[in-house]
């Protein structure tokens, strides 16, 4: 029933959409985008952790409309977007603490994931978005992480391990009031977005958190920002990530920067570094804190424009509250849990790419007895555009 009134509501949607744009004798196609991306992923472990391969999926159909162009409506824009996820859980026979494949998720669903308007003022240099949104699709992000496969690469894990069901990102999103201003070189933004409701509900109100970021873009790239939860969130003890009695205010801060090295950004020969971290009060989240860096290259291949290979390295510290509510019994904790992953792309066919991925996971779980880990996956990527 649940899956059926979501198609039904975002059927109507795009319908309303495709009939505002054909309403219009002047640049119809042109108004309103229509995506569809597959992926398709095969992931084993091939050492430490158990041995073994699942296969999981993710599918996005997503439409964008102009009202400008579509109905004369200035400034404003539209979007909406279906998630589908299935398949298995290769986190489980790795054993990590922040995952190993970002479209991994817990039960299979499909979702209306994402629907919000966004109205731009002064010369676009000003935007109010209100909607069903993904914090990380604009929020503690960038674009040389991007291209890597690791959850942690995507937001950073101290932030996205609190609340009873994580913040409003992939694959559960929420309501939002994001405020954004930019020019060519600088920006800020804050957004007001509820937490997800999911499986771990408490039975009360629910949260809201508020993020915000500024800083300077392009070439050089530096963000600062900060994040808290309107109320008090529930501990998070071993093993795992378990709810425990009690509650702790919810907060943090990070930094994000890129650097360009060589090259102009879409461009064959385009090499860009990044840098990134974050702490937080090690009470609502496993983490204390933790760091990113690595660098993405475009075109690497001169016979193949579309090449792409990224390296990044991870670290996330273990909080030390969350290290002494160990049980009696558990394995013991070490200090923090590490990963390098290696990964490159390239389009094979029009619609197709293939991106082979390798990681290495240092101290699975946090635990320090175990062995460490090595992840071989291989996704493949199908995108079709309607209009």
């Amino acid at each position: 029933m649940f899956r059926a009134t979501i198609l039904g509501l975002t059927a109507l949607a795009f319908a309303s959409m495709s009939a505002a744009v054909r309403a219009q004798d002047a640049e119809p196609a042109s108004a309103l985008s229509i995506d569809f991306a597959y992926k398709g992923d095969v992931v084993g472990v091939a050492a430490g952790g158990t041995r073994g391969v699942r296969y999981l999926d993710n599918i996005d159909l997503l439409a964008a409309l102009d009202l400008d162009r579509a109905v004369g409506w200035q400034g404003g824009s539209a979007f909406a977007s279906l998630l589908n996820n299935l398949g298995g859980r290769p986190n489980d026979l790795a054993g990590t603490l922040q995952g190993v494949n970002n479209i991994e998720v817990g039960s299979p669903d499909l979702l209306l994931y994402q629907a919000w308007f966004q109205q731009n003022f002064a010369g676009d240099r000003l935007s109010v978005l209100v909607g069903k949104y993904d914090l990380n699709s604009e929020f503690y992000s960038g674009e040389a992480a991007a291209h890597l496969i690791a959850p942690a690469f995507g937001i950073g894990s101290e932030l996205a391990a609190t609340g009873p069901n994580g913040p409003s990102i992939f694959p559960r999103t929420d309501l939002a009031i994001r405020l954004r201003a930019a020019d060519d070189r600088h920006y800020v933004q804050a957004v007001a977005i509820r937490a997800p409701r999911g499986t771990a509900d408490t039975g009360r109100d629910r949260s809201t958190l508020f993020v915000a970021e500024g800083g300077l873009q392009g070439r050089t790239a530096i963000g600062i920002g900060g994040w808290a939860y309107s109320r008090r969130q529930p501990r998070i003890v071993p093993p795992g990530v378990t709810l425990a009695e009690g509650t702790a205010a919810s907060h943090g801060v990070y930094l994000l920067v890129e650097q360009d090295l060589a090259g102009q950004a879409d461009q064959p020969g385009h090499w860009r570094a990044f840098a990134r971290a974050g702490l937080s009060d090690g009470r609502t989240t496993p983490f204390a804190g933790g760091f990113q860096f690595g660098l993405t290259g475009r075109g690497i291949v001169p016979a193949r424009p579309d090449s792409q290979l990224s390296i990044g390295v991870v670290s996330a510290d273990l909080s030390t509250p969350y290290r002494r509510a160990n049980p009696a019994g558990e394995p013991a904790l070490t200090g923090s849990e590490g990963m390098v992953e290696l990964t490159y792309s390239d389009r094979i066919a029009p619609f197709l790419t293939l991106q082979p991925d390798v990681q290495y996971v240092r101290r699975p779980g946090g635990l320090r007895d175990v062995d460490d880990a090595l992840v071989l996956g291989l996704r493949a990527i199908v995108e079709w555009k309607a209009m």
